[in-house]
């Protein structure tokens, strides 16, 4: 394994940019010079906030009040996300990924953890990036190396430019309501979304995704699928993009009476837990 400040892959009209040392991160995808996601030139990127994409491991979205009981015991997590009262989108998005492999389509990150402030449990994971002419694929192979069962939660959190015709077409059953603070309350029936991202207010997860999240806009269609079966839908007004996060548990699952019920695993020492996004590009 070797450091790296920038990996980019080609195939056909697709260029892909990433920044393995700012959390294994999307600097950018192009496709034939028309940004996919919101896109940065690698070299100006300053972190992985600002990214195209960036990793969600080893749990998705808010950790509630940093801090959670497990196994009978009690842990803390760190601030790492502004002014939040919570803990947010794991620890692996922060910290630096080393290269395992790199060819011109193909390219596999490593992060290994040592328990620390933010997140009690050893684990490493491998992210691995394959780009056709078509399609981006990205797949994990999470591990527990803790000598202990650990709680999991993985997704990735993707940003779209937010154009004059862009649009959501998703099918999916519920919709999680949010206190204040953006821990979920309860779970309310939603009928899919279908409609231009202009007049959406999201910032959610939701239930019962079924198919391609399909996204489209005057310039590129896109389709999105994943094994992981929950999405976090947020379309905020002000700003020049959305996201649409495949992930594997309801956001701070962990607090709940059954977090398993919510998709949040138990993984067992040595154990492994597999995952995979696929985003399909087309232009219109």
């Amino acid at each position: 394994m070797s450091p790296s400040t920038v990996l980019e892959l080609n195939a056909g009209a697709l260029r892909l940019a990433l920044r393995p040392d700012l959390g294994a991160a999307i600097a950018g995808l192009w496709f034939d010079g028309t940004p996919v996601l919101r896109s940065t030139e690698p070299g100006e990127l300053q972190s992985s906030r600002p990214s195209g994409c960036y990793p969600l491991v080893p749990y998705s979205n808010r950790l509630g009040y940093r801090r959670f009981r497990w196994h009978g015991h009690d842990h803390t997590t760190a601030p790492n996300f502004d002014d939040s009262p919570h803990s947010v989108h794991g620890v692996a998005w922060q910290r630096p990924w080393s290269v395992v492999s790199a060819t011109a389509t193909d390219a596999s990150l490593r992060y290994e953890h040592t328990p620390d402030a933010h997140w009690p449990f050893a684990f490493d994971v491998v992210q691995r990036f394959v780009l056709t002419p078509s399609a981006l694929e990205a797949h994990f192979v999470f591990t527990n190396r803790a000598p202990e069962p650990q709680p999991v939660g993985l997704g990735w959190h993707p940003y779209f430019p937010k154009r004059t015709r862009s649009r959501l077409h998703i099918e999916l059953s519920d919709r999680w309501e949010s206190d204040p603070s953006g821990l979920p309350t309860r779970k309310v029936p939603q009928v899919g979304i279908d409609g231009d991202v202009a007049h959406l207010a999201f910032d959610h997860c939701f239930e019962g995704w079924r198919g391609a999240a399909r996204i489209r806009d005057e310039k590129l269609s896109l389709k999105l699928t994943s094994s992981l079966p929950y999405l976090v839908v947020f379309t905020p007004d002000t700003k020049p993009y959305y996201c649409v996060e495949p992930v594997s548990h309801v956001s701070n699952a962990i607090h709940m009476a059954d977090p398993a019920a919510h998709g949040l695993r138990s993984v067992a020492p040595g154990e492994r837990f597999d995952a995979w996004m696929k985003l399909e590009v087309g232009s219109v």
